[in-house]
């Protein structure tokens, strides 16, 4: 989680790490920007702690910040690493320091500053819990790092420490029975997919995670849910902009698959085992907005348009079953610019938004057909329909969600739509 050293926590932010605490992912920390001004460290840590609920745990220490930023002091590695602007860090830079009342650390940083770190240090030491991995790997404590990316400055060092802690590839779940890593036969599942990567080919590439065995390249496996095998001829690692293919792929290992609109999140491959991979939800949205075609020569397009990028995972897309309107829904305000800039440079469509004041999208569910049948009928204009047909409930306020569960306690309203896949 990367926090701006002048913005602090974000109200985007608490959203996802309410998701990451939901599914008990660890959360590391780098507070960012450091050459500039901004938040005081133990502000910002007080900050991460009252906002977010997370127990952290300094593992670096700014000396400085902006005009006065000298580097950072890696409690975890006991080093001092001096800052040079532009990404022009050299390892020599990096000086061991295990005593910080050494007077190698006032020729290095000037006598003030040397002294407000030795004091900053002692205070991190008496209120802060020490480094327990055991903990972090749980999601009960974040480590927090200091630096600034634009200058790949205090980064090696969030980058070395999460080699050093983190977990192996673990256990999955799944409807039929637990798969183990250390299986010999392969399995692994599509967490996400990405259209129009190289613009040039318009090609999709599907994410797929291996868990078990080993992926080999050009080998026949079975795609579980359209029942056929699929062979693979150029398997892709990734690595910022570089692609390289792979001829092989072990438990922990992510590959990209060239898809022509096989694959879905969550997809299951296998060599031959029918599994179905589970806790891969889609959460509630935070933010709607009703979506119209502004051009009306191009519905096709829009229509691939929406449907590809909800495949991805972007946003979500609900069908209203009043009135056939499509709502767009997404954790951040952001995703609605993403969308409409990728539907006009990537399939050539226009979209314009209506605003839409909403609380909450509700996955519904029910074991009695008269139940659900009047729930549908009194609810008829809040309802709606998922890319998968699922029956959404669209609650307008906290109250209206809070009275449509007392007026129809035999209705399950799930804030996840993973209840489908149990």
């Amino acid at each position: 989680m990367v926090v701006d050293v002048a913005k602090g926590v974000e109200a985007q932010t608490e959203k996802l790490v309410n998701v990451c605490r939901m599914r008990k992912t660890p959360i590391m920390v780098f507070i960012n920007k450091l050459d500039r001004e901004g938040l005081d460290g133990f502000d910002l840590l007080d900050e991460l702690e009252q906002k977010l609920g997370l127990t952290v745990c300094p593992l670096s220490w700014p000396v400085g910040m902006g005009q006065r930023f000298q580097g950072v002091y890696s409690l975890y590695e006991k080093k001092l690493v001096l800052f040079r602007p532009h990404g022009k860090q050299q390892e020599e830079e990096s000086i061991e320091i295990t005593d910080l009342q050494s007077d190698t650390l006032d020729e290095l940083v000037g006598e003030e500053a040397a002294d407000e770190l030795r004091e900053e240090v002692e205070m991190i030491n008496s209120v802060y819990p020490d480094f327990d991995r055991q903990a972090y790997l749980e999601g009960k404590l974040s480590p927090v790092f200091f630096g600034s990316a634009i200058n790949n400055f205090g980064v090696r060092e969030l980058l070395d420490c999460f080699v050093e802690i983190a977990p192996p590839p673990l256990p999955r779940h799944t409807e039929e029975r637990e798969v183990l890593p250390d299986e010999d036969k392969f399995a692994g599942f599509v967490f996400k997919i990405h259209a129009n990567m190289d613009p040039k080919h318009r090609d999709r590439i599907a994410f797929m995670r291996v868990c078990s065995g080993k992926f080999e390249r050009n080998t026949n496996y079975l795609h579980v849910r359209q029942q056929r095998k699929m062979k693979f001829p150029n398997p892709t690692s990734f690595m910022a902009e570089r692609k390289t293919v792979v001829d092989e792929a072990y438990p922990g290992d992510v590959v990209g698959l060239y898809d022509s609109g096989n694959f879905k999140i969550g997809d299951t491959v296998t060599e031959g085992e029918v599994l179905h991979f589970k806790g891969i939800p889609s959460f509630s949205p935070e933010q709607f907005r009703y979506v119209n075609n502004a051009d009306p020569l191009k519905y096709k397009q829009l229509d691939k348009g929406l449907t590809q990028l909800m495949d991805e995972g972007v946003a979500q897309l609900f069908v209203k079953e009043d009135n056939n309107r499509k709502i767009i829904g997404t954790v951040g305000a952001l995703q609605f610019e993403v969308i409409q800039y990728r539907l006009e440079h990537e399939y050539g469509a226009k979209c314009s938004y209506e605003p839409l004041r909403l609380h909450k999208a509700c996955w519904v569910s029910c074991k009695d057909r008269k139940a659900l049948e009047n729930f549908r009928r009194r609810r008829a204009k809040d309802l709606a329909r998922d890319k998968h047909g699922q029956l959404v409930y669209l609650a307008e306020s906290a109250w209206s969600l809070k009275m449509a569960q007392e007026n129809h306690p035999e209705v399950q309203f799930h804030f996840t739509s993973e209840f489908v896949a149990e």
